[in-house]
């Protein structure tokens, strides 16, 4: 079970996050008005203080982790979808290098990029316009037609399987990208953290004097924590939301390829 729906965005997380710890902490607040005395001693409280210790290391390491694993997580991606556009734009010269056979292909992918950056206009979702420009029919239509081709040179030879190279690389870049597109995060594992910081934040307010200071840290630490949660979850889905991968590669690709240049320009090798 991943988090996928829009009940579980990463803001409505940071939210739900902030309001288990920060009630927590003012359920502790609350405790320790109602508790015997004696759950309240100093033996008392330096025990709870180990106990607390000890979970709240575990959850401060774990969260780092998965933030640290979420950043990875997201450069891996970023890189992949750059090598996905450069290979675009690489097919494009390597077709134009070949000459007017390959011309069919080309127009194929040049109006691919063209009709999806049209559709979204200056906002480009990188995820949908990389899955539809790179869907099966056209990559397999441009090999189709690669396949077809005849070449009367060696150097048209090597052209001819550096086309069909890329194209390769094209789809396995899409279906690697598609896989890839939802959470890795499991919702069994975020739960139980959420649980341990609200359990070390109720310990807090169990120790703590009541009044208006103390109350504002607690409020302001759970909204550190909850930003915390926030930005792994942003990391985790890096093809949407306020931290997403750049759309620079793909405006970049859609300019290069509708550029003309003539057939065999030393300029346009790849």
């Amino acid at each position: 079970m991943v988090l996928s729906s829009f009940w579980l965005s990463p803001a409505w997380v940071g939210l739900i996050v902030f309001v288990c710890i920060s009630s927590g902490a003012m359920a502790g607040l609350w405790l320790a008005r109602v508790l015997p005395g004696h759950h309240l001693s100093s033996e008392s409280r330096e025990t709870v203080k180990l106990a607390i210790g000890t979970v709240a290391t575990l959850a401060a390491l774990i969260l780092g982790l998965l933030i640290a694993s979420a950043k990875g997580g997201y450069d891996l991606k970023d890189h992949e979808y750059r090598a996905a556009m450069a290979n675009l734009v690489l097919l494009d010269r390597v077709l134009r290098q070949y000459g007017p056979e390959a011309d069919e292909a080309r127009t194929i992918l040049k109006n691919s990029v063209v009709a999806l950056a049209n559709r979204q206009g200056r906002t480009i979702n990188v995820k949908t316009v990389w899955t539809d420009l790179s869907a099966s029919s056209n990559i397999e239509k441009i090999q189709n037609i690669l396949r077809g081709l005849t070449p009367a040179s060696d150097g048209e030879k090597w052209l001819q399987g550096r086309a069909l190279e890329l194209t390769g690389d094209i789809a396995q870049s899409r279906w690697l990208l598609v896989e890839q597109s939802g959470s890795a995060l499991q919702t069994p594992f975020l739960i139980i953290l959420i649980f341990w910081l609200v359990v070390i934040f109720v310990s807090f307010g169990m120790f703590a004097p009541r009044n208006a200071t103390v109350i504002v840290a607690f409020m302001l630490c759970s909204l550190s924590v909850a930003s915390a949660v926030f930005l792994l979850m942003e990391l985790d889905q890096p093809f949407g939301g306020l931290i997403h991968i750049s759309e620079a590669p793909l405006r970049e690709a859609v300019e290069l390829l509708t550029m003309d240049a003539p057939h065999g320009d030393a300029s346009t090798a790849p």
